[in-house]
């Protein structure tokens, strides 16, 4: 696990502006704060892939360097996750890209109570790839994991790498335990979650201040 608040990082600054009320009120620099800290955190992946060298042809003779052996496929939960997700496809340009529609059912008896629903996924084959699921708030942890599972109807990747911007406790104990095999890369991990389930102190519903509000 990699979190990357316990070190100096442009990516504190951005944070910090995700969670001040004064700033998160401008949407567009909202997601462009989600944005820079997908690139800053597809960076530091890109780290972990595996390479082989090239040659590459100059006007003036021959290169020779390194490149990512296989794009990753890059995974996202809509909506909050689409400028977060954009972020890591600004690094990874070639890469395969996923989607889900995950969100909160709740009972209308028990507002505190809710089942993950899922109405939606697209994907390309996962078969002995990297995968990159990305969302901005790991909460509970039951979305991430739902959406990995229904995954695997792609295929089983070789490796997946679980990113968040503002993780609860609660969360990663939760992914820790029933996703061991992902490599988790957080940009902070809060204080706790509280009765409704939200993250404090978190910044708040992310696809709301990154899109407006939902009825």
């Amino acid at each position: 696990m990699f979190v990357f608040t316990q070190q100096p990082s442009l990516i504190n600054q951005y944070i910090a502006e995700l969670r001040d009320v004064s700033i998160q009120r401008d949407r567009l620099r909202f997601r462009r704060n989600l944005e820079r800290i997908g690139e800053l955190m597809a960076y530091e992946i890109s780290k972990t892939l595996s390479y082989h060298n090239v040659s590459i042809p100059t006007q003036l003779g021959i290169a020779h360097t390194q490149v990512i052996r296989q794009q990753p496929v890059l995974a996202t939960i809509l909506r909050a996750g689409i400028p977060f997700h954009q972020g890591f496809a600004n690094y990874f340009d070639q890469a395969e890209n996923a989607f889900v529609g995950a969100y909160r059912g709740y009972s209308p008896n028990q507002q505190d109570e809710f089942e993950i629903e899922m109405d939606y996924i697209v994907g390309p084959d996962l078969s002995g790839k990297t995968l990159i699921l990305c969302d901005p708030m790991l909460a509970t942890g039951r979305s991430l994991e739902k959406v990995y599972h229904a995954m695997l109807r792609y295929g089983i990747p070789a490796q997946t790498h679980i990113a968040a911007v503002i993780a609860s406790p609660e969360g990663v104990r939760h992914v820790q335990q029933l996703l061991p095999q992902c490599h988790l890369w957080l940009g902070a991990i809060d204080d706790h979650l509280n009765e409704h389930s939200y993250i404090v102190p978190g910044l708040g519903d992310a696809g709301d201040l990154a899109y407006g509000g939902k009825v």
